[in-house]
């Protein structure tokens, strides 16, 4: 993995000053060199900074062609680029590297946009093609590789991280109108908190000229239309269909010329994963593993077992909140985004100690609640919308005993208190899904602390319609399962907005670490679009068709035990810890003050009724006040200014 730059200028010269800034600002995502390309005329420049795993010596970017008439720079992996090489040399190309990359160059030159249909893997990457004055850049199918743009003074800027267009000179500014969004709806697709500042959408790619700009969708998910999803196959023949395609998934992603290991939770996803690496890797796998200090919140106990299951090396490292406040904001400016839960700084405190112990690469289980519905808002759509058949009274008490079973979820992925209005949704949809109500819940809570004006602005827009817009709702949503339509959603707006993000790459990325994501091969999400609904969620067992595939990779502790969703401790759950002394001051201090949609007595009044709630308002209350203290964060670190409207 690596950090990318480019700029295209429509006018005026591209200064040298200008790309070596932008990429010396994501050397954390590259420390092994820093290289970059400047075309003839001085309107098109390319940036690297490379974290080397395969081909370390010859690998760096910018690439050339033969012809020296494109060249390209990538961040991420294309898995079976061997084969593909082979390929390429049969058909008469001179490759310059053995880097993966490089692949994704002379299948651009034979095919246009279309090589993307060739590329398997978390990408992110940008390619000038000289002869015909284009330049192309793409991201990966799911988002797992960002990628930002923005059109400054008639120069296009794309970068890995935002904070790289910033160095480079387009403005750091706030865009109020999204911020909000952000919270009631994980985000949209392209927009970001930057005014200015967008995102090539997870499955697209974007094309730009002297003249024009466009961005184009290549891949989506495509679930099948309800009753018409092929002819029913036995739980057994669904078993090992993707048990098949998540074991080679997992396989593949254990090339690298450096040592790989793995994350491990107590959670199915990372032990199904861990599990399978052990098959087909000759040593014992180092298991890296975060352990808390309240029970509630830690899987130590669990992750050890599975660790010594597979013969894996158990690798604990201990997070307390003093770790989590002294890390926040370094966290945070990383993200580049407004976090619920400090287990976004936990993450990263994870890589750094994966970077010490000498390690490049991991393998993660992210991913997989988001194809196999793995969350409990999606078991609750599971009981409300796909109820056929079912006795009223047992889908009663089924929905009593997951909010029962799901303390911890409750206002985070269950809803929970006053929702704001979801008419538009449920008339688009014919349904309201679960985690849309509970977005809007927590945005309620929200909505307390807003200045007036933006108050205003708020009361006056359809946020659900306006991210509705963005969705082709006939082809990818009417006549699907309620489950798959809410997995759809989710998998624009939360996965890549904030899982990937604040669970994923930036955290990784903020310590070299590249993380790979087997669940998120798309050959894995092709398969399992396509079985039925009840292959991934059955009655009250989630992610049914993964507990079968790999229930003799995992122990019977981790094959038995439900979901438990990734959080730190809350921060006012220990009043006298540092992490909740960071947010009280940080609120109660000059930056908050100075953010012009936000309302600081509002926030000092909450602040001053913390200590007279019990442990269920704290927690209430805590996702709004790691949202505050994220936004002010991002405010000192970015120096960000109001918008220009």
């Amino acid at each position: 993995m690596c950090g990318i730059v480019a700029l295209f200028s429509r006018r005026t010269p591209v200064g040298i000053e200008t790309v070596q800034r932008a990429v010396q600002c994501l050397r954390h995502r590259g420390p092994d060199g820093q290289r970059h390309w400047i075309s003839a005329d001085r309107r098109v420049a390319l940036g690297h900074a490379r974290l080397s795993i395969i081909d370390l010596t010859i690998g760096d970017q910018p690439i050339a062609s033969e012809d020296n008439q494109s060249w390209i720079v990538a961040n991420g992996e294309f898995y079976g680029y061997e084969a593909i090489r082979t390929e390429l040399e049969a058909a008469g190309h001179r490759l310059r590297t053995r880097s993966d990359s490089e692949i994704a160059l002379h299948l651009y030159e034979d095919l246009g946009p279309q090589c993307l249909h060739r590329l398997r893997g978390e990408f992110a990457f940008v390619i000038w093609d000289a002869a015909n004055r284009l330049l192309f850049a793409a991201r990966d199918r799911f988002g797992i590789k960002p990628l930002f743009y923005a059109i400054h003074q008639n120069t296009l800027y794309l970068a890995s991280e935002v904070k790289a267009l910033f160095a480079a000179g387009v403005p750091a500014r706030w865009d109020p109108d999204n911020f909000y969004p952000m919270v009631e709806l994980g985000g949209y697709q392209a927009r970001t908190l930057f005014d200015g500042v967008f995102q090539v959408p997870p499955g697209h790619y974007l094309i730009a000229t002297d003249a024009h700009l466009q961005v184009n969708r290549y891949w989506d998910f495509d679930y099948p239309v309800a009753d018409r999803d092929g002819t029913r196959r036995s739980d057994e023949e669904y078993k090992a269909e993707f048990r098949a395609v998540l074991e080679e998934a997992v396989r593949i992603r254990l090339r690298a010329d450096v040592p790989v290991g793995c994350y491990l939770s107590g959670g199915l996803d990372s032990c199904s994963v861990l599990g399978l690496a052990a098959r087909h890797h000759s040593d014992p796998i180092r298991a890296f593993t975060l352990t808390f200090d309240r029970a509630e919140y830690d899987e130590e106990a669990q992750a050890r077992e599975m660790a010594a299951r597979v013969g894996a090396e158990f690798y604990p490292i201990p997070i307390r909140q003093d770790d989590l406040a002294d890390n926040f904001a370094d966290a945070i400016a990383q993200s580049e985004t407004l976090c619920v839960n400090a287990h976004g700084v936990a993450k990263y405190l994870l890589s750094r100690a994966v970077r010490d112990a000498g390690y490049k690469v991991v393998l993660t289980g992210e991913g997989s609640d988001e194809i196999l519905g793995g969350y409990a808002h999606f078991r609750r759509d599971m009981l409300l919308y796909n109820r056929a058949g079912q006795d009223p009274k047992v889908v009663a008490k089924l929905l009593e005993e997951l909010e029962t079973l799901n303390p911890v979820s409750r206002g985070l992925l269950l809803p929970d208190g006053e929702r704001g209005s979801l008419d538009d949704v449920r008339r688009i949809l014919g349904f309201v899904p679960s985690w849309m109500e509970t977005f809007s819940s927590r945005a309620i809570k929200l909505r307390s602390v807003l200045a007036k004006d933006c108050l205003a602005a708020v009361d006056h827009r359809q946020g659900y319609r306006l991210l509705l817009s963005e969705i082709d709702v006939l082809r990818q949503l009417s006549g699907r399962e309620p489950v798959h339509q809410s997995l759809y959603l989710w998998s624009k707006t939360a996965l890549p907005q904030y899982v990937l993000t604040m669970l994923g790459d930036r955290m990784e990325m903020g310590h070299s670490i590249e993380g790979r994501v087997p669940f998120l091969d798309h050959h894995v999400v092709e398969v399992i679009r396509s079985q039925p609904v009840n292959q991934k969620i059955r009655g009250m067992t989630e992610k049914y068709v993964l507990r079968e595939a790999a229930r003799d990779t995992i122990t019977d502790t981790i094959y038995r035990r439900q979901k438990h969703p990734f959080l730190a401790p809350p921060a006012s759950l220990d009043p006298q810890g540092r992490l909740n002394a960071f947010v009280q001051d940080t609120l109660r201090g000059p930056t908050l003050a100075s953010i012009p949609f936000l309302d600081r007595a509002k926030v000092i009044e909450i602040l001053d009724r913390i200590d007279e709630m019990d442990d269920g308002g704290r927690v209430a209350n805590d996702q709004t006040l790691m949202f505050l203290a994220s936004v002010c964060v991002l405010h000192d670190r970015f120096r960000l200014g109001a918008p220009v409207r």
